[in-house]
């Protein structure tokens, strides 16, 4: 019988091994991505009050169309981007979950660096 290693579980492993040196503040917040399979979410977070700043996902009313693609990633980038600039933050910590920096998580770091946030 083969185990096969649960991919999840080594994801949260090396997420919480990025988190244990990354934290975001009120003037720098975390820019937090996590991805299912059929939708992308992203959120500022400020880790020293522990509450979320801004979020956008594929979920959200003003997203229509798929969200399991890199198109949809790029939008929800635009979008945070947008509230992180109504709110007045232009620098953020980019937390990538513990995916590889590829494909969706990529997009969506690309969207939000055209939208106006730097990191």
């Amino acid at each position: 019988m083969v185990n096969k290693a649960d991919k999840n579980i080594a994801r949260l492993r090396r997420h919480k091994r990025v988190r244990g040196k990354i934290s975001g503040t009120a003037q720098r917040p975390r820019l937090n991505v996590f991805r299912s399979t059929s939708n992308i979410y992203a959120q500022l977070i400020d880790d020293v009050a522990g509450v979320t700043l801004a979020s956008a996902s594929t979920l959200d009313k003003e997203f229509n169309g798929y969200g399991g693609n890199k198109e949809a990633a790029r939008e929800v980038g635009k979008l945070i981007a947008k509230r992180a600039a109504e709110k007045n933050i232009t620098e953020v910590v980019f937390d990538r979950g513990g995916y590889i920096f590829h494909g969706r998580v990529k997009e969506l770091a690309e969207g939000a660096r055209e939208g106006g946030l730097k990191f």
